[in-house]
């Protein structure tokens, strides 16, 4: 395989608070004919930049505006100035992703979360780091557990107190927080607080927080507490959630249909397992649809789609699934639909009612799988002593379609 040989016209420049460039980053400024950045960076640059002649445009707000319009620039040489390494929660990706190959070159710089590990003696690799300067705070319900070390990027001084109340409210006010601002550069200040203590109004931009949590964690183990989920009682019980999800057997990568959503705890889950999942959780009735969104957007995972409708009409259109839970709504309509999946497809079916399981033990006589009957009792009180209080049986089918 050969080399690709090009000639970019965009060069993407990582800066940093000391405005410190490589050769090769003063380089391109000195060759471009345009240079693009955010007001900050242009302001950082200012002497460099009094040296060139190329034309400077400042990045306008929102950043898609900017994005358009440096594309409009190509087949100019170009710089587009960017915040330390461009590729870490930065624009790089953002560029890159809509040109071809050999029409850019990046040259990054020391990104902020590098500087911040530096200040702290901590373990980058074995650091947390996330970019919330752009993303909801929730982002960070996953990852909250003491021994872990996080390092966040965020938009403002104002979301310093922002991430101090969400962090109070979950319960994590003992956490310790290490506020950092404009690391690496002159205007540099780092300052050490708790969640519950901090009450800083002086914060400048950019800044980062550097978190040492401290508080309950969510468990790892599937089958989660129910109360993990706002629910109206349409939730797929803990233990035989965790059955279910043991059926489904999740891979990186793969996507789920959860139909019958109810509170949206299979999809939730089946995210939680790793980053790269994807779910679509299907439910008709408004209400509930409304909790399975409130319920993801709680613990950050915004990757949950979620479809208003019934099924199997509703699945028209869908990205195709690699797994497939029904939870609610199974009819042998439904059953047909899912008949015309991708050979391959993973397909887990949960019955309560009599007429389901029948649905459900004529599928396992056609097409075989594995049909389970989970049966459990709670400790009740009765009288002064205790006894079994029984559930109602669950049927599951589980198929390779």
């Amino acid at each position: 395989m050969s080399e690709i040989q090009s000639d970019p016209w965009l060069t993407i420049v990582g800066v940093g608070e000391d405005a410190g460039l490589t050769p090769a980053a003063l380089a391109a400024i000195a060759g471009a004919e345009v240079v693009m950045g955010p007001p900050r960076h242009l302001a950082l640059l200012a002497e460099v930049l009094g040296e060139t002649r190329a034309e400077i445009k400042p990045w306008p707000v929102p950043f898609a505006d900017g994005v358009a319009q440096l594309m409009a620039l190509a087949g100019r040489r170009v710089v587009a100035l960017a915040s330390g390494d461009p590729f870490w929660f930065g624009a790089g990706s953002v560029l890159a992703d809509r040109l071809p190959p050999g029409a850019w070159r990046a040259i990054p710089g020391v990104s902020v979360f590098s500087l911040a590990a530096a200040r702290l003696g901590w373990r980058l690799e074995g650091t947390v780091c996330l970019g919330l300067h752009a993303a909801p705070l929730t982002r960070l319900a996953l990852h909250l557990a003491p021994g872990r070390r996080l390092i966040v990027t965020l938009r403002d001084g104002a979301a310093v107190g922002d991430l101090a109340e969400y962090l109070r409210a979950a319960d994590f006010g003992a956490t310790v927080m290490h506020v950092m601002e404009a690391l690496g550069g002159p205007r540099e200040r780092l300052r050490r607080v708790t969640a519950e203590t901090c009450a800083l109004d002086d914060v400048d931009h950019p800044v980062c927080v550097a978190l040492e949590p401290l508080g309950e964690p969510l468990p790892l183990a599937t089958g989660r507490p129910d109360s993990t989920f706002d629910n109206d009682g349409q939730i797929t019980k803990r233990p035989v959630r965790a059955l279910t999800l043991s059926a489904l057997a999740p891979r990186p990568g793969e996507h789920l249909w959860d139909i019958g959503g109810g509170s949206g705890s299979i999809g939730i889950e089946w995210l939680m397992c790793d980053p790269l999942m994807r779910a679509t959780a299907v439910e008709a009735d408004a209400g509930r649809a409304a909790r399975i969104r409130s319920n993801a957007e709680g613990l950050g995972l915004d990757r949950l789609q979620v479809v208003e409708g019934r099924a199997p009409e509703a699945l028209d259109g869908l990205p195709a699934p690699d797994a497939v839970f029904v939870g609610g709504g199974l009819s042998q309509a439904l059953l047909d639909r899912l008949d015309t999946l991708a050979p391959g497809a993973r397909l887990v079916a949960n019955a309560v009612t009599l007429e389901s399981e029948a649905l459900l033990a004529r599928a396992h006589a056609a097409r075989g799988g594995s049909l389970l009957r989970i049966e459990l009792s709670d400790a009740m009180p009765l009288g002064t002593r205790r006894g079994w209080k029984s559930a109602y049986p669950i049927v599951q089918w589980s198929v390779t379609l």
